[in-house]
């Protein structure tokens, strides 16, 4: 039975679970479970605290994990465990940030201390810049009280709307050290059996919720033009109608220009256009 861990609290929690559910896996309806067993999936699913995630994966504990890139680079648990695809949600950025006005680029830190609870992702940064002179204080949260209370003179946190530290008098610098959202991951080596089924479902997911699927009636003479507005992601599916001077055409297109490529079908001749949510899909 394939051993999966998901989050069980914070940002990743929900989604993770909405998408699993979505993929068609059973998920807990009570947050104090820690275990929930899928016998008609053959997946056992383990709720663990986003950031133990990683350690678990890598050390071959658990075969498969849904956590943040973040925290999987954080963990630094490289050796033991791989980044399988990026899941779409839980978006975030990794960013130096210090007193307003004070620092305007990475290398104005040296010499400086920094505070974050992310030592391991942020030691890993510092390396590849040659920045060796920066000390790293680590913090369990709460990182934008340390510059002011004198712990550190800049931090480097997770940053998402960046209200947090403008109401604590900071701002951000330099450029990005990561762009982060939920992944899974999974061992190193021979993928235990059930791993690329989960893939192949959450990869559908993913589909189902970026696609849609768009009918409709267009004249013979005008198909070719159609097609070319709509390709689908091989080819779109053609039909013919009672009336020869007519088809019926169906393709998969992007939910966010369905509108856009309704008026060209519109304009083109195309009628009886209708749009459809996808519920799942294998591509």
């Amino acid at each position: 039975m394939l051993r999966v861990a998901v989050p069980n609290k914070g940002a990743l929690s929900e989604a993770a679970m909405a998408m699993l559910s979505e993929a068609g896996y059973v998920q807990r309806r009570d947050k104090r479970e820690l275990v929930m067993v899928d016998e008609e999936n053959g997946v056992e699913f383990f709720y663990l605290r986003p950031r133990d995630i990683a350690v678990y994966v890598g050390s071959g504990t658990l075969d498969v994990g849904i956590t943040g890139r973040d925290l999987f680079q954080d963990a630094r648990v490289d050796h033991g465990a791989e980044e399988i695809m990026g899941l779409g949600f839980g978006g975030s950025t990794f960013r130096l940030a210090g007193p307003a006005g004070r620092f305007r680029l990475a290398e104005d830190l040296a010499g400086k201390r920094i505070a974050t609870s992310y030592d391991g992702l942020l030691s890993r940064w510092l390396e590849d810049q040659g920045l060796d002179d920066v000390e790293v204080v680590h913090l369990d949260g709460a990182v934008e009280t340390a510059v002011r209370l004198g712990v550190a003179d800049a931090i480097a946190d997770v940053v998402e709307t960046g209200n947090t530290l403008k109401a604590a008098g900071m701002e951000t610098f330099g450029e990005a050290i990561m762009r982060s959202e939920a992944i899974m991951i999974s061992r190193h080596g021979e993928r235990p059996a059930g791993t690329d089924r989960v893939t192949r479902r959450l990869q559908g997911v993913l589909v189902a919720r970026q696609y849609v699927m768009m009918d409709y009636d267009i004249r013979r003479e005008h198909l070719q033009a159609a097609s070319a507005i709509t390709p689908g992601l091989e080819s779109p599916t053609i039909s013919p109608l009672a009336d020869e001077n007519w088809v019926a055409v169906r393709s998969m297109v992007p939910a966010k220009k369905t509108n856009q490529l309704m008026d060209e079908l519109y304009e083109l001749g195309a009628r009886a256009i209708l749009v459809t949510s996808i519920h799942a899909c294998r591509v």
